[in-house]
């Protein structure tokens, strides 16, 4: 399962690359906004692409199907790796269909059913992205929406990525791979805690208290 750390902060994303734990970075325009501190997002995204060795996903803004595709069109053009995300709103999937036709990578946001991701999928997105905290907040629960469309993708031999956002610990992480999601989209607050466990510093304390026993070697001369 691949990992895309959600962020905007150059430091975050060496951080991860550093770390061996990103197989990409997905942004979204508050989080541009919020790093370009009231300057452009473009300029922020574009240095993440320099930085990045990785795919980077980059949300168009607008609502509207010639609008998506535009701002699609233009997002698509600052790297090769850039994937566009686009919300599954009614003028979608003809916008999603220009843009595969070209070929820009997109991946379909707003998808909370196997219906939209099987639509999605069909209107050629290479990915589609559910969130997990929508989804369990409303009673639909997330994990089982997400096991849903892996068996239909599986079923029809769908090409087409399941991204799960946002699990928030490591019971909701682990329950996306099990549900057969492609990757998730984490914090780097989160990415960081997935790395320990309650009894990770019980153990590090064992560990070191073992070695403090250990007999000590004489020097030889």
């Amino acid at each position: 399962m691949k990992i895309f750390v959600a962020t905007a902060k150059l430091d975050d994303v060496r951080w991860a690359a550093d770390a061996a734990m990103a197989d990409g970075v997905a942004t979204t325009p508050m989080l541009l906004a919020t790093e370009a501190g009231g300057g452009d997002g473009r300029d922020v995204l574009a240095e993440i692409c320099r930085t990045a060795t990785v795919p980077v996903c980059a949300t168009v803004t607008a609502i509207s199907g010639g609008d998506i595709y535009r701002e699609g069109r233009d997002l698509a053009r600052l790297d090769d790796r850039l994937i566009v995300q686009v919300p599954l709103v009614e003028d979608a999937p003809a916008a999603v269909r220009r843009l595969a036709d070209e070929g820009v990578r997109v991946a379909v946001t707003f998808v909370y059913s196997a219906a939209q991701a099987l639509l999605a999928a069909k209107a050629g997105a290479t990915m589609i992205t559910t969130s997990l905290d929508q989804l369990d907040a409303n009673g639909y629960g997330g994990a089982a929406t997400l096991s849903e469309i892996r068996g239909i993708f599986d079923v029809y031999d769908i090409e087409c990525d399941l991204m799960a956002a946002q699990p928030h610990n490591p019971t909701q992480f682990a329950s996306c791979a099990l549900a057969g999601a492609d990757a998730v989209t984490v914090t780097p607050a989160v990415l960081r805690s997935l790395l320990l466990h309650p009894l990770t510093d019980r153990s590090v304390d064992q560990y070191l208290s073992e070695l403090a026993k250990r007999p000590k070697v004489r020097a030889t001369v």
